[in-house]
Parts: structure tokens; C-alpha cells; sequence
């Protein structure tokens, strides 16, 4: 499938079904695209669906059974849309950083098929905001969930979750000080222990 070049085919590619819970069009929403006027359409209409299916199925969706309903801040973004971000200082990192990542449509370096979605778990946000305790949701992703890479800023402990291909588990955090700091990655301490003592107290204050 190429990129839609008309609105009838367009609301058609929103209708696709990604997963039980998640559309196309549930990942196309961008303040940027929208304040901006530039379009945020996959070149690569078939990639973005590929990667986009993955990424709903493996973690968006168990994700949501298991804690109910998630909210997606960011998704997919066209290139055009991710270079006018990062050109202009919007949180946007460079199109080539973002391959695989936020850009579903285009593999990375390493040839991997890839997509992030920034969310925020609802059920998360109360407990997050008494205790500032973020890592809580990072470990139970990373003790169930078969994710890329995890990053995650000082609102909402909202956080961008990336399926790919051979996935590395890395968890990185902008919260708690200047700077990126990395949680786990591959070869870390602990990085394939259980972390369930980590999320034990936000479990049982939700159950």
C-alpha cells in the first residue's frame, strides 16, 4: 500500500485495525502536524501498518488488559513532521534517531522494523504523582512485556514505548535530575532478575 494521496483513501487507512483496541487513526494525531500544517502520512503505508501491528499487539494491548485504559500522546510521525520538530527544538529527535522509533516507516541502521507510541498508563498517574516513583511501571514492562526501549519525562510519567525487532531492553529516564540517565540495559546488574519488588506496592494499591 503507498501513502494515501486523497482524503476517501485516507479515512480508508485510518479504518485499518491495528489491534482488538487500536486503529491507524489513533496514531496519527500530532499537535506539530496539526498547528504546523504539514501532513503526518506514512510514505510506506504497509511498513507503518507492519511495525504499527506489532507494536499494539506485543505490548500497547497487554499493557491495557492489564492495567485498563492507556492514553497515546505520540505515535507515528512522518518525517517531514519529525525533521520540522527536531529543526525547531519540539522534542523531536533527529529523523535518523528515529527510524524505527516514532518514523514506523522507515527500518533502522541495522535494517530492524520498529514503532513507538509516548503514553501514559491512566491507572499509573495517581500513585506516580504522591510518590514520583516511575521506575514502579518501567520494571513491570520490563519483567512482562517484550519492548525495545523505554523513555520517560517528568509528566504523567508519560513514556515512549518502542517495539523492534531484536530488542535490546534498554530503560532510559529524564526524570530526577538534568539530563538522560539509563535505568538497565543489556549486560547491567540484575537487567534479567525479577524486579516485582520494585511494583509491589503499586500493585496492591490499584488491586
Amino acid at each position: 500500500m503507498r501513502r494515501p494521496r486523497s482524503l476517501k483513501v485516507l479515512e480508508e487507512f485510518g479504518r485499518i485495525r491495528l489491534s482488538k483496541s487500536f486503529f491507524m487513526r489513533d496514531m496519527l494525531y500530532s499537535e506539530i502536524a496539526n498547528f504546523h500544517g504539514i501532513p503526518n502520512i506514512p510514505e510506506r503505508a504497509d511498513a507503518a501498518i507492519e511495525a504499527g501491528r506489532q507494536l499494539c499487539v506485543e505490548l500497547l494491548e497487554p499493557l491495557q488488559e492489564a492495567f485498563g485504559r492507556i492514553s497515546i500522546r505520540s505515535a507515528y510521525r512522518s518525517p517531514e513532521v519529525n525533521r520540522f520538530g527536531s529543526e525547531n527544538n519540539l522534542n523531536c529527535a533527529r529523523n535518523e534517531a528515529n527510524y524505527a522509533a516514532h518514523i514506523w516507516d522507515c527500518r533502522d541502521s541495522e535494517g530492524r522494523l520498529g514503532a513507538t507510541a509516548c503514553i501514559v498508563v491512566n491507572a499509573f498517574v495517581d500513585y506516580y504523582e504522591r510518590t514520583g516513583d516511575w521506575e514502579a511501571i518501567a520494571w513491570w514492562v520490563h519483567d512482562h512485556l517484550p519492548y525495545n526501549c523505554m523513555t520517560f519525562f517528568p509528566k504523567l510519567a508519560a513514556f515512549n514505548l518502542n517495539w523492534r525487532e531484536a530488542p535490546e531492553r534498554r530503560i532510559e529516564s529524564w526524570i530526577g535530575g538534568p539530563g538522560k540517565r539509563v535505568l538497565t540495559k543489556p549486560g547491567a546488574p540484575g537487567h534479567d532478575s525479577s524486579h516485582a519488588d520494585a511494583y509491589a506496592e503499586w500493585l496492591r494499591e490499584i488491586a
